[in-house]
């Protein structure tokens, strides 16, 4: 397999997507602006997300791509599970709509205060809950993909929603719509879902692979699938437990959450390019390595993945942390934006940065660890780490304020990939090479050497921005790749 051509492709995909993410949040504010419309939707929007989450995309992933390709890739088990989700996802969906209106109140009590507003949120929710059958049989049929090496199609489905929100809410400030957009983007939202299934299923069965829904078995096989897919979603779950809290602590200084909000979209935008497309990419390749039995081509790919990834991150974690100010400044530094704020996130992005390798290399172990099968190991260094950040946000926060959350993340980052590092020396499923070590410490030496040179440019408008990170990428990325072939 070509790790770097589909960690490429997979990144380039996730890119498009989050640029088209942040046109449709554009469109979002100004179209619904900042009040009772957007709040209806975005709460009614936050119940699929959650669900996504939760049962589709990377935990689904994570569990049925080892197990799939530990099956040799036999058709009746996919069937099978294809037809058990079904019926999952029914379930799910049925209970909600009949308690759709003790949900929303749960989520969002303060609806009550606005008459009407309420009852607007439980109908918007209840069209918008039957994205999560689709959306969440996308992400299965995605893995099916991507046990194949098909990963580019099934990164662009994101993609395909951003692009249908996008024109729905053009068209919708073209006629004018005053309440009935939010019915054309709840149906929008549904409607991509039931496309992008119809897209995957058509690609998996054009590559002969007669996936269809069956009458559902209980086997050994679903049996285990379940009991991994509990255990990943506990993992999840202290996620979102996390995150609450974070935003909970730094809500006690005002402006911090904002702050925050910002600084951590800034951050993810490279780990989401680089990190998790090479998390993609990996979980297959070893899975169907390890099913073979063959560790020495799971080292060689991790490290592959890990100088290739690891070229890409470093400059991106050296001008951020130099760049952070004028990016800050220069995209948000208007209206009511202050510079007080520019600095606060800016100083944030400085600290959250370098989490970045942490965050990219425990994708690396995760991933093995998941493709041979274990599922408990990363949940339990998850929620380890996520506890130590939790300890750091409470009792720094009096001291440092909101600096206490990115300080947190760091901290905690490191700590998961050295948890998730010995667990996977001690399974003796990583050996990391000599070669890639080296590497790892002339792409650091490389961009900091350049971005001590990156400081020193003035940078005074977003031309200035745009020229000075291409000047930096156009020196570093050839003195890199000849690095990299030639350690």
């Amino acid at each position: 397999m070509k790790l770097g051509k589909h960690i490429f492709g997979v990144g380039l995909m996730t890119g498009i997507s989050r640029i088209f993410g942040f046109i449709r949040d554009m469109l979002i504010a100004r179209v619904l602006g900042a009040g009772r419309m957007s709040d209806i939707f975005l709460a009614a929007f936050k119940l699929p997300n959650l669900f996504r989450d939760l049962l589709g995309e990377g935990a689904l992933s994570a569990i049925f791509i080892p197990m799939y390709a530990d099956s040799k890739h036999d058709e009746s088990f996919a069937k099978n599970v294809f037809s058990w989700l079904m019926v999952v996802l029914l379930g799910i969906t049925l209970v909600f709509e009949i308690f759709m209106p003790i949900v929303v109140w749960i989520l969002a009590p303060g609806f009550t205060d606005d008459p009407g507003k309420m009852e607007l949120t439980v109908i918007i929710s209840r069209i918008m809950f039957f994205y999560v059958i689709f959306v969440c049989s996308a992400a299965f049929l995605s893995a099916v993909l991507n046990a194949f090496s098909r990963f580019v199609l099934a990164a662009f489905m994101p993609v395909m929603l951003n692009i249908m929100l996008i024109a729905a809410l053009l068209a919708s400030a073209y006629l004018g719509a005053s309440d009935s957009v939010l019915y054309i983007m709840a149906g929008t939202v549904v409607l991509s879902g039931i496309i992008q299934c119809l897209v995957l299923l058509w690609r998996i069965r054009s590559k002969h692979f007669g996936l269809r829904l069956v009458i559902p078995r209980w086997t050994n096989g679903i049996k285990t699938m379940f009991k991994r897919f509990g255990v990943s979603i506990i993992g999840n779950g202290f996620y979102q437990i996390t995150i609450i809290l974070g935003t909970l602590v730094a809500s006690f200084e005002s402006g911090a959450v904002s702050w925050l909000y910002y600084s951590d979209r800034i951050v993810q935008l490279p780990f989401a390019m680089i990190g998790l497309a090479a998390g993609t990419v990996l979980l297959s390749s070893i899975s169907n390595a390890l099913a073979e039995k063959n560790m020495r081509s799971v080292y060689i790919q991790q490290n592959s993945s890990m100088r290739q990834s690891m070229m890409l991150i470093m400059p991106c974690l050296v001008g951020i942390f130099v760049l952070a100010e004028p990016i800050i400044k220069i995209l948000f530094e208007h209206g009511a934006w202050t510079a007080h704020s520019t600095h606060a996130v800016a100083i944030a992005i400085m600290i959250q940065i370098f989490v970045l390798p942490a965050m990219l290399i425990s994708q690396i172990y995760s991933k093995t660890l998941y493709a041979s099968q274990d599922v408990k190991t990363p949940v339990k260094t998850s929620i380890t780490s996520l506890a130590v950040a939790s300890v750091i946000y409470v009792g720094m926060f009096w001291f440092v304020g909101y600096l206490a959350i990115p300080i947190g993340v760091v901290v905690s980052g490191y700590v998961k990939n050295y948890l998730l590092g010995r667990a996977c020396r001690r399974k003796g499923l990583v050996k990391i090479e000599g070669r890639t070590i080296r590497a790892m410490v002339l792409f650091t030496v490389l961009s900091v050497l350049l971005g001590i040179g990156l400081w020193f440019v003035p940078i005074t408008s977003i031309v200035s921005l745009g020229l000075a990170i291409a000047g930096y990428g156009i020196v570093y990325l050839p003195i890199a790749f000849v690095l990299n072939r030639k350690i």
